[in-house]
């Protein structure tokens, strides 16, 4: 057994269950999907802006997509539970639940902001003394305080945050599903200066964003983690089985089917990556080699690249360690070299150009990781903090197709004028709520929550940010619109 009745326990308790043929996990699972924050994700980006195309993922079909792959991998591993008789001290078969991870997945990216990551970097930088901004601790946030389910009834959190000093608590989600998306165990540092000394400290690798949880958030996590671990102790950072799987589909998902918008894009061919300039070969190196402190050189990346691409073009990219090529003379061994190079170009155009290919392409590649995730250690202690695996040599395919994905986005031209554009509306929006007086340009809600936060910049730079964070980027551009633009905006476009 993986799960123990404390997992399914809320802030709220539950008045009665009229509903036995569903579960904690399954009501946790259709709160989400009825939120707005979830609806909310089809008009944020996830690679390139929804507006260019609407073939493009967004962050919504990308959640959709990582549950998918989630699901898979849960299929396979409780496969591998009863193939191999794995069973607990009690001697009840292990079993890893699928709605718990079909949660985390489809909630994973609720926090994100307007255009992508520079709209992250752009609320973060505004609340760089106040706190910081990080899309998974806002995910966090969302789901325990600011989607609107249900209330206590009375104020319990001794947290000075006008947020979090109020009576809400979000979906009210069973503490099993809530540490399911903790995916970093760390309170975000209020100052910048605090975030200086864990960077010495080497706790955290880069000043902005700090990946974790804000410290309004402290209380409901250290009670879900209480509830899950039932009081045990555990050795290093707390992150339960489903969060594991959640963040490998999301690896999955951004390796894959993001690379598969840049095919689709025109941004980068397959056939690219064997050919990709020096520069981007040892960017790919370094990156994944700050990750793991490997020592890979450009040579090794190149060689993972062959790798990735052999099985799926089905061409032997590395004729002369053939033995049925090394017997030819050099005339044939030169017509050889040709076709396969001649096949390799052909068939990376079929998969840029046409969806049957591209398909096919993203189909195996998806296969083959999912394939590659084992269960690692069962934790017996604290089934929640079981821990799964994957091959060492496909996580570094996952990592290179991720990095050159990355790369020849934040490369590409047409795209930096996109990101700096939605940075500048997010900063301004911000700027201009703060400086202009948020209790009269915000909503009426969020304007109550300013102005009981007079006279406290930090408290009032919170609520801001959380309004912005839930802006989806049509939206945000209209509200920039009505605050700059020379030409009139509709006063009853809703809040």
């Amino acid at each position: 057994m993986l799960y123990r009745d404390k997992d399914s326990e809320r802030l709220i308790p539950l008045q009665q269950d009229d509903e036995p043929y569903r579960s904690s996990w399954r009501r946790d699972y259709a709160r989400l999907v009825h939120s707005p924050a979830f609806r909310r994700l089809q008009g944020k980006t996830q690679l390139f802006p929804g507006q260019e195309n609407d073939f493009f993922r967004n962050r919504l079909t990308h959640s959709i997509e990582v549950a998918q792959v989630a699901k898979s991998i849960v299929s396979k591993l409780n496969y591998e539970f009863i193939v191999n008789n794995q069973k607990s001290s009690n001697g009840k078969l292990y079993a890893i639940e699928p709605d718990i991870v079909e949660f985390a997945a489809l909630a994973h990216d609720l926090g994100h902001p307007p255009f992508g990551h520079l709209g992250e970097e752009a609320l973060d930088e505004m609340m760089k003394d106040y706190g910081g901004f990080e899309g998974n601790a806002q995910t966090l946030r969302l789901l325990t305080r600011l989607e609107k389910k249900h209330l206590l009834d009375e104020v319990i959190s001794p947290v000075k945050d006008a947020v979090c000093s109020d009576n809400r608590v979000g979906l009210n989600l069973t503490y099993r599903s809530l540490a399911s998306i903790l995916k970093y165990d760390l309170p975000i540092p209020i100052s910048f200066k605090e975030r200086e000394v864990l960077l010495e400290q080497g706790i955290i690798s880069k000043l902005v964003p700090v990946k974790g949880f804000y410290t309004s958030e402290l209380e409901i996590v250290n009670k879900f983690k209480l509830a899950v671990t039932n009081g045990n102790s555990y050795e290093g950072k707390f992150k339960t089985v489903e969060c594991h799987i959640m963040d490998i589909a999301d690896d999955i998902a951004y390796s894959t089917y993001d690379l598969e918008d840049s095919f689709k894009g025109g941004f980068i061919k397959p056939i690219d990556l064997l050919a990709a300039p020096t520069e981007v070969i040892e960017y790919v190196a370094k990156k994944l080699n700050e990750q793991d402190g490997g020592n890979l050189s450009a040579n090794d990346v190149k060689s993972i690249i062959r790798e990735i691409l052999a099985e799926v073009f089905e061409v032997p990219f590395d004729f002369g360690s053939n033995g049925i090529a090394r017997k030819l003379n050099k005339e044939d061994l030169q017509e050889l070299h040709f076709l396969g190079i001649q096949v390799a170009v052909d068939t990376s155009n079929n998969i840029s150009n046409d969806s049957y290919y591209r398909s096919n392409f993203t189909s195996k590649l998806v296969g083959r990781f999912v394939r590659a995730v084992s269960i690692d250690k069962i934790n017996e202690s604290i089934p929640a903090l079981s821990t799964i695996k994957i091959d060492s040599k496909i996580r570094q395919q996952i990592e290179v197709l991720k990095a050159f994905t990355y790369q020849y986005q934040i490369s590409s031209p047409k795209l930096k004028v996109v990101e700096y554009r939605g940075k500048e509306i997010v900063t301004t929006i911000f700027e201009t709520l703060l400086k202009g007086n948020g209790s009269d340009l915000l909503p009426e809600d969020y304007r109550a929550l300013y102005a009981k936060a007079e006279g406290d910049e930090l408290l009032q730079r919170r609520v801001i940010c959380d309004y912005i964070c839930g802006m989806t980027d049509r939206y945000a551009l209209e509200f920039y619109a009505r605050l700059k633009s020379e030409n009139s905006q509709t006063i009853f476009k809703p809040y």
